[in-house]
């Protein structure tokens, strides 16, 4: 059976292994059980280089030794490697978890507290700027700025966009709305037909959003994230944001937010 470079490129990113050791694997996988010469002329792999792929295979749970001469290998079930990597994966992210957690109580903690410290006394607060790239850290970012919120948050976005922060970030609505911080969201939306939206219309303000195609979220209009592109447009990994704390910037869009606001009317 001839593996596609495709599956491969795909199994190296998915169990975070090397060309040659996607090769031979998957090699034993059509085979069932096979020696280190017949693996090394399937996959093409040189035969000097098979029996250290092989022992690191081994070594991580995807392939087992055959007891008995020739020495043999033997495939592993793939629901079974995708059980231990999970395990494996847990143990590591549990053990990293504690190690960062302990460097609180560290020296390093507070020589890192010291440097952020005497650097941030050198910047202008009033005019902080930087770029976010990638879904996931822009909604990092996001959650950050959300979370400090003391009086408003205000946000432009797309359809799609509304409900992916609706559901993203429903607890965190809820808990400003019982800390008294209004939450306005204005986008493209035609009802609350979605669960999403039915469950937060009580905790976020919700209105149609008409005559243009923004994407930003202001807090406490002192501060801003602004997406340059339609996320219709771009892959999640390559969104990019502009995160401003500019009196200035955030001065014009909050007005124009206030103005869209007050002309659109309530989704129901």
């Amino acid at each position: 059976m001839i593996v596609k470079e495709e599956l491969l490129k795909k199994l190296r990113a998915s169990f975070d292994l090397n060309i040659y050791e996607v090769k031979i694997w998957t090699a034993l996988l059509c085979r069932g059980v096979a020696t280190a010469g017949e693996l090394s002329d399937i996959s093409q792999i040189p035969r000097s280089r098979s029996y250290d792929v092989l022992d690191s295979l081994e070594k991580k749970g995807f392939v087992m030794m055959k007891l008995g001469k020739p020495i043999k290998y033997l495939a592993i079930k793939p629901e079974e490697i995708i059980r231990r990597i999970k395990e494996q994966v847990k143990t590591k992210s549990k053990a990293r978890l504690t190690e960062l957690e302990n460097i609180k109580g560290e020296n390093i903690y507070e020589d890192l507290q010291l440097l952020y410290t005497q650097g941030i006394k050198k910047v202008d607060h009033s005019n902080l700027s930087g770029a976010v790239t990638g879904r996931d850290n822009i909604y990092t970012q996001l959650k950050s700025m959300i979370e400090g919120a003391e009086n408003e948050v205000m946000i432009a976005t797309t359809e799609e966009g509304a409900l992916r922060k609706i559901k993203k970030f429903k607890n965190l609505f809820t808990r400003l709305d019982k800390k008294g911080v209004k939450v306005k969201i204005a986008a493209p939306l035609n009802g609350l037909d979605n669960p999403i939206l039915k469950d937060l219309k009580d905790v976020v303000e919700i209105k149609k959003l008409e005559g243009i195609n923004a994407r930003f979220c202001l807090v406490d209009r002192t501060q801003m994230l602004f997406m340059v592109s339609d996320d219709k447009d771009v892959h999640e990994a390559y969104d990019s944001a502009i995160w401003a704390n500019s009196p200035f910037f955030t001065k014009s869009f909050s007005s124009m937010f206030d103005t869209v606001w007050n002309s659109s009317s309530n989704v129901e």
